[in-house]
């Protein structure tokens, strides 16, 4: 599954790259939310995705 996967290549990796990682997500979320006000976007549910990918890891890095 997906989540495990995520939670496994989390685990995986130093506290710097965890925290490079919730910044590209952020990032990605953020270009997103550019996209959908200015054009189409074909893929709404990356939002969701993307959010929870950000919820994840946050959670991830208070456990730790």
């Amino acid at each position: 599954m997906k989540v495990d996967k995520f939670k496994q290549e989390l685990e995986q990796m130093s506290d710097a790259e965890v925290q490079g990682k919730l910044e590209n997500v952020r990032r990605e979320l953020f270009s997103l939310r550019l996209n959908a006000s200015t054009a189409h976007i074909k893929d709404y549910s990356l939002f969701k995705k993307l959010r929870k990918d950000v919820a994840r890891i946050l959670t991830f890095l208070r456990k730790k």
